[in-house]
């Protein structure tokens, strides 16, 4: 059955670019709606985004304005501003109604935790210097955050865990790194990705034993930033910067720890999505596009095309439940900072 719905799809992208005069015909994102973010300053980039989809609320980590923008995605208009040091990533728990935020704030760095009924901060949970990407486990509703490092004055980096049902901090996982960037779990199994910048490998981590397991150098590709994991067919996604212009995903066995093969992308990548449901690999690059790649079989992959985005966007937010796609772009020039919402064809 792979083969036959391998063979199928290679002739309808085939046929899609093949016609005379329309060059690329599917367009796998289509640009639906401009949300502008008023009062955001020239500065910082625009990092991670997260939802509420009950709610209908995008958070937006603006840290050029040191907030959390709340967008109200009924109305296109930003509710809420909620003050914090440095913003990087978010997480919302829609049950619990609570906003989590990892703060790189050089004075109080560590996650921050908000109610999502009216913003207050609840509990602030201290962590290193660095604190910067996190990622979330479903399953055990625990959050990993990456915290230490070079940034802290540390030989090595740490992957804390806070407990989101009580927000306390139960643990922290050593890892020999002075610059960990990205991370993503695996559901399917224990594992959990992080890219490690400062030596250009992937660290592998088990969470059940909360140590490093293995460390993958990555050499089909540039500086490593993000990573995602398709846990069903025992691949990774790693995405590099070459130059300022280009980059490249790099495909892994996780089983193996083997480099398969690298797919160009733009420059200045700092956002992915793989969307299992339907083998689409998302990458977000700060050069203006949106790539598109789809998964024929876990070796074979294809370039859908390129949605137009704006430079310097390179964050965004896939949420295939609404068949969506945010990115975020900073003020620049004399453009707002706004947030694009692309429809998913």
């Amino acid at each position: 059955m792979g083969k036959i719905r391998r063979m199928f799809v290679l002739l309808v992208v085939a046929v899609l670019w093949a016609i005379p005069g329309h060059g690329q015909i599917f367009e796998p994102l289509t640009l639906v709606q401009k949300i502008e973010l008023p009062d955001v300053p020239r500065g910082a980039f625009t990092d991670h985004l997260c939802i509420d989809i009950k709610g209908h609320r995008l958070f937006t980590t603006m840290q050029a304005q040191k907030v959390v923008a709340v967008i109200d995605l009924q109305t296109g208009k930003v509710v809420q501003n909620i003050p914090i040091g440095n913003p990087h990533a978010c997480e919302y728990r829609e049950d619990l109604e609570q906003l989590y935020v990892s703060d790189g704030d050089l004075a109080k760095p560590g996650l921050k935790i908000y109610s999502g009924r009216d913003y207050h901060l609840l509990k602030a949970v201290g962590l290193a210097k660095g604190t910067d990407s996190m990622g979330y486990d479903p399953r055990s509703k625990y959050l990993y955050l990456v915290n230490g490092g070079e940034r802290a004055d540390m030989e090595h980096s740490l992957i804390s865990i806070v407990d989101t049902s009580t927000g306390e901090h139960v643990g922290d996982i050593e890892a020999a790194s002075k610059f960990l960037e990205d991370m993503d779990i695996d559901t399917s199994g224990s594992r959990l990705y992080i890219t490690d910048e400062d030596a250009n490998n992937l660290v592998v981590v088990d969470r059940q034993k909360r140590t490093t397991v293995a460390t993958w150098p990555i050499t089909k590709g540039g500086t490593v930033v993000a990573a995602i994991v398709d846990g069903a067919h025992h691949r990774l996604f790693v995405a590099c910067r070459t130059t300022d212009l280009n980059g490249s995903i790099v495909v892994i066995d996780t089983e193996t720890g083997k480099e398969l093969k690298a797919l160009p992308i733009g420059g200045w990548l700092d956002y992915m999505a793989f969307d299992a449901q339907t083998g689409r690999l998302y990458a977000v690059c700060g050069v203006g596009y949106v790539y598109v790649y789809q998964q024929l079989s876990p070796d074979d992959y294809v370039l859908l095309g390129k949605a137009e985005t704006g430079l310097l966007g390179k964050t965004g937010l896939l949420v295939p439940e609404l068949h969506e796609f945010f990115v975020a772009l900073p003020m620049l020039g004399w453009d707002p900072a706004r947030v694009l919402i692309f429809r998913v064809n």
